[in-house]
């Protein structure tokens, strides 16, 4: 459906993501973070963490990075105990944390005036979650047994991407395939629901599949646009709609038991830091997305597409998948931000 990263992220988100990469076997005294970033060592993910550890060893808790292309691997290696740390998509962190997880979810963040998307308004309900569990009052909720968040930040909104622009309204889903990822079963539920085939990707494949045609839709973040060579695959005819089916993010998992007191309070309050440089980056990826190739909604179509989100999230919520704390949270958060939607006459999402 979290540095400026020039080219991370959902998955998504996210983002993003290529191949196995090597990493590091190389021992060192200092505690190592098992690291994902689409470019490796010399991606924006990486030198983020890179930047977050010369701060935390300043605080006199160091730890040391290794760099990993295959979020799947980092995170079996973390699953191993060879990384007391993981960098992470929040799809791949809800194991960890199902209330951070949740974040991740189809259209949680999106905020709908004036019968159009406000990006800025649906970014700063986004930027009140994280900012609530990233205080010393959400400090509760980013644990669950060992396993502690030490950080959340957004990748950017993930947009449709198709291969023809003709096929943007929800009625005109039934028989395309969409690339959904194996880790999002609330939206390959939602797909099915819609009368479209939900077509499994992953990092390493979503760009070839929907390069050569083999699934017609896919939803990824702006930064994924550039080296993924979206462009091929929607060549004069296709389209990224400008509404957002989530808001995908990375997230920091660490091992709470193995590290000090105080790192995880320290740690999310330097990630909470860096959202307004991360969004600079947003913003400059999909500026580098051609005019061009966004297609508008209008204001009639709209309503359909905030919708059938709404219903992605409650089918997640009653699969045990999507933390309902954190939906209505972010219900909470979307209200603030315009309290004339017509979902905020009633205070919560889910029961």
């Amino acid at each position: 459906m979290t540095p400026p990263f020039r080219s991370i992220g959902l998955g998504l988100l996210a983002a993003a993501l290529l191949a196995v990469a090597p990493h590091s076997s190389a021992e060192s005294p200092q505690p190592p973070v098992c690291v994902w970033d689409i470019l490796g060592k010399s991606g924006d993910v990486y030198n983020l963490v890179l930047d977050h550890s010369l701060h935390m060893a300043r605080q006199g808790m160091p730890f040391s990075l290794r760099a990993y292309t295959d979020e799947r691997v980092a995170m079996e290696d973390y699953r191993a105990g060879q990384c007391l740390g993981l960098v992470v998509t929040g799809f791949r962190a809800r194991p960890f944390n199902a209330i951070s997880g949740s974040i991740d979810s189809m259209g949680s963040s999106l905020v709908v005036r004036g019968g159009a998307v406000d990006m800025p308004a649906s970014y700063e309900a986004l930027r009140r979650v994280i900012t609530a569990l990233s205080s010393p009052q959400g400090m509760k909720l980013m644990r669950e047994g060992p396993h502690e968040i030490g950080g959340i930040l957004p990748v950017g909104a993930a947009y449709p991407m198709l291969r023809d622009r003709q096929a943007t309204r929800i009625d005109q889903l039934a028989g395309q395939r969409i690339g959904v990822f194996d880790q999002d079963r609330p939206q390959a539920l939602l797909i099915q629901q819609l009368g479209a085939q939900a077509v499994s990707v992953d990092i390493a494949n979503v760009a070839t599949k929907f390069n050569n045609g083999m699934v017609d839709m896919i939803h990824l973040p702006a930064i994924t646009y550039k080296p993924f060579e979206l462009g091929k695959g929607m060549g004069t005819r296709g389209a990224v709609v400008r509404v957002p089916a989530m808001f995908p993010t990375v997230q920091f998992v660490f091992n709470a038991d193995k590290l000090p007191a105080g790192f995880g309070d320290a740690s999310r309050q330097f990630w909470l830091a860096q959202f307004d440089r991360q969004m600079q980056a947003i913003q400059r990826a999909e500026a580098a997305i051609p005019a061009p190739m966004w297609a508008e909604v209008s204001a009639s179509v709209l309503p359909g597409y905030v919708e059938a989100l709404k219903q992605g999230r409650l089918a997640g919520a009653r699969e045990g998948i999507y933390a309902k704390r954190t939906l209505n949270l972010l219900k909470k958060a979307r209200c603030a931000a315009n309290p004339a939607q017509g979902e905020c006459a009633t205070p919560t999402e889910v029961d």
